[in-house]
Parts: C-alpha cells; structure tokens; sequence
C-alpha cells in the first residue's frame, strides 16, 4: 500500500484513503493534495515519486510545473489591483497598453482578457518556444495581431496567451513583471512555495512531468506546439509564462487561493477585500468554448461552478485549484503523470468529495 506522507485534522483523516485510491490504481506516480479552511491548512498530503523512473520519492518540499493552474494566480494579480483601484476591468486594455490598440482592439476590456473572450487564443504567426520565452516579441506579436472573433462575445481559451496578455497590462500598472509582483505582493509575504518564473537553486527539488501516454496529448494545436518534455528545460522553468508555467505543490497552490476563499485575508496576510475576492464570480461568458469545445462560465479568471458561490481552474496533465467562497475553502491537487486534461481529472475529484463528505459529517 502507497504511505502516503503529511497530516490532517482528524475529522478529514478519510481524505488520505481517498487521495491514496490513484496511487493504488497506477494513475498517479508522485502527487500532493492540500485544503484550507478559514484559513488554516487542515490537509497536506503528499505521496509517490518526483520521477518516472521511481528513484527520487516525492518530498515534502517538491514543485512541479502546474501549467494552467498557474493562471489561478496570475488573476488573482489582476483582482488584487483592481481592488487597490488601480486596474479598472471594464476599461480598454489599451488605457493600459496603448500599442494594444491596433487591428480592430481598440474597444477590447481588460475582463476580456481575463474571461479568454478577447479573440486572441494563439498567435497568429508561427513562433518558436525562443520567442516564446522573449517576452517583449511575444506580446508585441500579440498588440499587432487582430480578434479572431469579436471580442466578449464567447470565450475561446487562450492557453497561453493569456499570461502574456494580462502580464503586460500588470507590468504597465505597476513596472514590474507578472512574476515579480505576484512574488512580492503574494508569495513572499505569505511563505507560499509558488514561482512563476524559478529561480536555478530551486532546479534540485522540481519532479520531472511525465507526459501523456497518447502522443495527440503532446500536441494540442498551440503555437508553439504543446511539449511536456520542455517542463524539464531550464528555459522553460525560468521563463515567465503567467498562463502556464508556475511552479508549485498543492500545498502552495491551496494558500495562495486561500485568500480568495477568505475574503482576501489568510496565513496572516491581506491583500484585498471581500468586495474584491467577489469580483471573481462576475460572469462573463457562458457557453461552449471556442477552443476547448466544451461548455465553460467564465468569471473575472476562472471558471464558474454552477450553483455555488465557488470557482476553479486546472492546468494540462490534471492539477486543479479549487476555491469555494462560502465554504471558506480552497483545495489544490499537482501531480507530475499527467492525462490528456486540461480543467482537472478524477484524481482529484475523488479526494475532493470525500473532504466535502466530511465537512458535512457524513463521512
């Protein structure tokens, strides 16, 4: 039987066994699961290996790359300066930004970026993971680019432009990168083990990602084409791509989404209102995506649970950040074997619900 590491408050003891139920099955290889209530890490689980080959046992103090998940973060950047009254989301990107203002963009919002209803899901030339990583030619290439579609009348996911997209307007607010200010604002005051954009000393202690067994899963019709196999690179790690390549364990990704779930106060750090934490459940799409192909509500950065007062996103491979507003609840899940998913799997849909279960005693 897989041990299956940390601690948990007594009543949520029946979420280990339900965590542990993947590794049993093969579908997970190394994986950590974390909640917050009120505030207060009441799980912190971690189990298996940081690679494939099974020689290095998933630690305590192991990152992995969370991909999408990384954009639970870099929204919540933006909800914290609007809040301070220094981002307005309805107002044009190009207030901000003003070379955004070309080829039909002039009227497009801030929230359209946020709700991935701008137009802009890739790039339309042909890039390579160099430009990528060159930040200025990446989003310059954006600012020129036209709408596929008019802006904030559906969603389209922008997988990876959006990290740029929202970047640059966080850079011109504040005159510091996305990954500096989400470091300085956030991490650092928190203690909170997320980078976006890692530093070489942190390299020892990252899982390798294992990529999904379909071949069709490494390419998923982005440009540059999508490589699980690049995680691995130091370019990759320490570049900034505020969309898609933070690094983190669920129990960093769990505190840092702690705020939103606790009306912008958590770990002895505010850095917003409850007014602003709100702002999340905005809608502004809602819908079958343009990319995904699937039905998605969008609010200000993350998706919309039907029902409740409750918002989430997943990143490719399986990571997910859950956040529920009235519960005071966040729940995070990273892993490094990674499924063809991009919004979160049953991995950790299963110990999700039995924390659920036993928040509600029946369990």
């Amino acid at each position: 039987m897989t041990e299956i590491h940390g601690t948990c408050e007594p009543r949520f003891e029946p979420v280990r066994d339900a965590f542990r139920e993947a590794f049993e099955s093969g579908e997970d290889v190394g994986a950590s699961f974390a909640v917050t209530l009120g505030g207060k890490m009441v799980v912190d689980f971690w189990g298996g290996y940081a690679d494939e080959a099974k020689s290095r046992p998933w630690q305590e103090d192991t990152i992995v790359c969370v991909y999408s998940t990384t954009k639970t973060m870099t929204a919540l950047c933006a909800l914290i300066l609007a809040d301070r009254g220094e981002l307005d989301l309805h107002a044009p990107v190009a207030k901000y930004w003003p070379e955004f203002a070309q080829n039909g963009k002039e009227k497009v919002e801030v929230r359209h970026l946020l709700s991935h209803s701008a137009g802009l899901p890739t790039w339309d030339k042909p890039i390579t993971p160099e430009t990528l990583y060159d930040w200025d030619t990446a989003t310059s290439l954006l600012a020129e680019q036209k709408p596929r579609w008019e802006p904030g009348t559906a969603s389209g996911y922008h997988s990876i432009t959006q990290g740029n997209l929202v970047g640059e307007v966080v850079r011109r607010v504040t005159g510091k990168s996305l990954g500096t200010f989400f470091r300085e604002t956030i991490a650092e005051p928190m203690g909170a083990d997320f980078h976006i954009g890692l530093d070489p000393k942190e390299f020892p202690r990252v899982g390798e990602m294992i990529p999904p067994q379909s071949e069709a899963a490494l390419t998923t019709g982005s440009n540059p084409p999508a490589d699980a196999r690049a995680s691995a690179t130091a370019e990759w790690r320490q570049a900034e791509l505020p969309a898609a390549n933070g690094h983190g364990n669920a129990r960093s990704v769990a505190m840092v989404q702690s705020l939103l779930a606790c009306g912008g106060e958590a770990f002895g750090v505010r850095v917003m209102s409850q007014a602003g934490c709100d702002r999340v459940l905005e809608e502004q799409t809602n819908g079958i995506d343009k990319m995904l192909g699937m039905p998605v509500r969008f609010g200000m950065g993350y998706g919309l649970i039907d029902g409740r007062r409750a918002c989430y996103w997943g990143g490719w491979g399986g990571s997910l950040a859950y956040v529920d507003l009235d519960s005071r609840v966040s729940i995070a899940y990273v892993m490094n074997k990674m499924n063809s998913t991009t919004t979160g799997d049953s991995r950790s849909a299963v110990p999700l619900r039995a924390f659920f279960r036993c928040l509600a005693g029946k369990l």
